[in-house]
């Protein structure tokens, strides 16, 4: 084939890649207006029915032109949950007016190139108004920043899957009056960044903040004689390298944030656990409404009375109200020796009567209690198909 040739095939390609993208503008328009009706008409986002049979004839559908089912499936569950989570920001915004900014000002750990920069960039794509990103040095500092009418919302970081929780984070939530407004998760996909021609073997110093340490503690191990040095951020991290450019350093990050500091990896997927997520919340001054067409997530932290049992008796309570508990952290009451606040996240609406009645049972049973924030929950678990069961049922 000759270069030519190749160049016209490449313009087909190119053509078929704008209207592609001009197809999945038309699609999420007309998800816009879904949205508008799911409003009037109190409908739920989520159709788990529709999606279902939505996936199973364009699954079909796919096999007839020749294409895998897998890569159908995979390709429609990042298209609807893009529309889910469209669909929940306009439902969200509709139900809390006022709450739209021209200017979202927003605090995060490090600067830009970090994976809480990263974060922030993905969840305000979906709301309006611009960004202005405000880096800190320190998850006190962030906090401050929101309290003191600084910035608008703050993107806190508050588990891993591979390091589990960060425990700092839960103990700013301790002493601080925001409300969690929001979540969400995003991949952690860690590389070893350098600055040049820089082979892994020159390599004796490494920059990194202390949790990519710990999620990556196998690979620090098979190094060998390699001094780490932690720094407050990813991207600290990634502009000590970029300054000193020196052959024998290099720092652990994404591989997108390092291109802002002209990095690059020479090896990839360094965390233990290669499905490596981070949670981050978002807060906010002011508590957010959500309207119960969309799925929520609610945390409270409470501090039980001292007694055997005492922890037992809070969680039958939401048993009995048939609420799911999707996470329980302790930390240790500040001044309280051998006392512990307890952090919950569990699946529903403060408007909806199941946890109106749970909360109030708690508040009877317990010493302290505080809602934290009762948000959209922005997990958006795909549907599943049997991609044979399908495509048998032509």
């Amino acid at each position: 084939m000759s270069s030519t040739e190749l160049e016209i095939i490449r313009d087909k390609i190119t053509d078929i890649d704008n209207q592609i993208l001009s197809l999945l503008a038309s699609r999420q328009q007309l998800t816009t207006q879904v949205a508008e009706t799911k409003i009037t008409q109190h409908i739920p986002v989520r159709d788990q029915k529709r999606e279902e049979q939505l996936l199973i004839r364009l699954i079909k559908q796919g096999k007839q032109v020749g294409l895998d089912a897998h890569y159908v499936t995979q390709l429609f569950h990042v298209i609807i949950e893009d529309s889910v989570l469209n669909q929940q920001a306009i439902l969200a915004a509709r139900a809390n007016p006022g709450s739209t900014l021209p200017l979202n000002r927003v605090a995060f750990l490090g600067n830009k190139g970090s994976y809480s920069y990263l974060a922030t960039q993905k969840y305000f794509a979906r709301r309006p108004g611009e960004l202005l990103e405000l880096g800190c040095q320190s998850f006190a500092e962030i906090i401050h920043k929101v309290e003191t009418s600084e910035a608008d919302y703050a993107v806190l970081p508050i588990e891993n899957t591979s390091s589990g929780s960060i425990n700092e984070v839960y103990d700013q939530l301790q002493h601080t009056h925001l409300s969690i407004i929001g979540e969400l998760t995003h991949p952690i996909k860690h590389a070893l960044l350098v600055s040049g021609n820089v082979e892994l073997s020159q390599v004796k110093t490494l920059y990194a903040h202390p949790q990519v340490f710990a999620q990556c503690s196998h690979f620090l191990a098979e190094l060998g004689n390699v001094e780490v040095k932690t720094c407050d951020s990813t991207s600290a991290a990634m502009l000590m390298v970029s300054e000193l450019k020196r052959a024998d350093i290099a720092a652990i990050g994404s591989e997108a944030g390092g291109a802002l500091y002209g990095l690059h990896a020479i090896k990839s997927n360094l965390a233990n656990q290669k499905e490596n997520h981070s949670r981050f919340i978002v807060v906010a001054r002011n508590a957010v409404k959500v309207p119960l067409q969309v799925p929520a997530k609610t945390t409270i932290v409470m501090s039980t009375i001292q007694k055997p049992g005492a922890l037992v008796e809070a969680l039958i309570v939401l048993r009995d109200n048939q609420i799911n508990m999707t996470k329980l952290e302790s930390r240790p009451i500040t001044g309280n020796p051998w006392e512990e606040m307890f952090y919950l996240d569990v699946e529903g609406n403060i408007q909806d009567g199941p946890m109106q009645l749970a909360i109030d049972e708690l508040k009877a049973t317990t010493r302290f209690i505080k809602v934290l924030g009762c948000y959209p929950s922005e997990e958006i678990n795909p549907t599943k198909v049997a991609a044979a069961h399908a495509l048998s049922a032509e």
